[in-house]
């Protein structure tokens, strides 16, 4: 379920400014989920450290803001989600499965990826990854991510059960996130 098809300025409740040292722990939670962005120093760039970092409540999900912009999000206890627009920047920042044609129009209007889609001839699973572990989504075909999920069981497991969801779309093109970049 993607959880910001309807999404607005007014579901976001308490924007506040955390303190450094909570700042300091969602920056090392992201890098430790991303280290592709501490090695090439991209976290700077994303993250300064003197940068103040907000962050907004959203139901059960968390939204780390930086100078206005929704760059990640994390629902309940789960793994920092970058945005797609992060995503789009970076690329290589998260491991990559890609669908096939006929999950396209299911994927962006919010549905799950369902294994199927996942091990059709048209589609690829270009890195290995763990249940519970950040996915970008890429269309057949097309360069830019179309969703960003976590894996509801291991890639080997999608191979071999082939049956049932595979990912679970957390935020996909043209929702409310990305419809709403700018939280100000």
């Amino acid at each position: 379920m993607a959880y910001f098809k309807k999404f607005s300025r007014e579901d976001v409740s308490n924007l506040s400014q955390v303190k450094s040292s909570v700042a300091r722990g969602i920056r090392a939670a992201i890098c430790e989920t991303y280290p592709y962005l501490e090695e090439t120093d991209i976290i700077e760039t994303l993250i300064p450290k003197k940068e103040s970092v907000y962050v907004g409540k959203c139901g059960h999900v968390q939204l780390c803001v930086i100078s206005g912009t929704i760059l990640f999000f994390q629902e309940r206890d789960g793994p920092w989600l970058p945005s797609l627009r992060v995503l789009h920047q970076y690329p290589e920042m998260m491991k990559r499965l890609r669908t096939d044609k006929g999950a396209i129009k299911f994927v962006l209007s919010g549905a799950n990826i369902m294994c199927p889609g996942l091990t059709h001839p048209d589609a690829t699973i270009h890195d290995e990854g763990d249940v519970g572990g950040p996915v970008a989504i890429y269309a057949c075909d097309k360069e830019h991510a179309m969703a960003v999920g976590v894996l509801k069981m291991s890639t080997a497991d999608i191979r071999a059960v082939n049956k049932g969801i595979g990912v679970e779309n957390m935020h996909h093109l043209n929702d409310g996130l990305w419809k709403m970049p700018n939280i100000n």
